[in-house]
């Protein structure tokens, strides 16, 4: 579970860097739409993933083995 978290941790940072790069170095417009359509939705998946793997002390050790469980 820790290298799915440190790996989401990475992608948030990155789409949110490269958002931040479009936002204020205003590239050409479809640099702007690729990195819309690339790092909008990783930003999303990837710090839902983290907010997931995030729990009480008590259910800790149930995530480290099934992660999803309880859908």
């Amino acid at each position: 579970m820790d290298k799915l978290k440190i790996i989401s941790w990475l992608l948030f940072i990155v789409s949110i860097g490269s958002i931040l790069y479009a936002l204020i170095f205003n590239p050409a417009s479809w640099i702007v739409y690729t990195i819309a359509l690339v790092s909008i939705p990783v930003s999303v998946l990837s710090f839902g993933i983290v907010g997931m793997a995030k729990g009480n002390k008590d259910d800790e050790e149930g995530k480290r083995r099934e992660p999803f469980i309880g859908y």
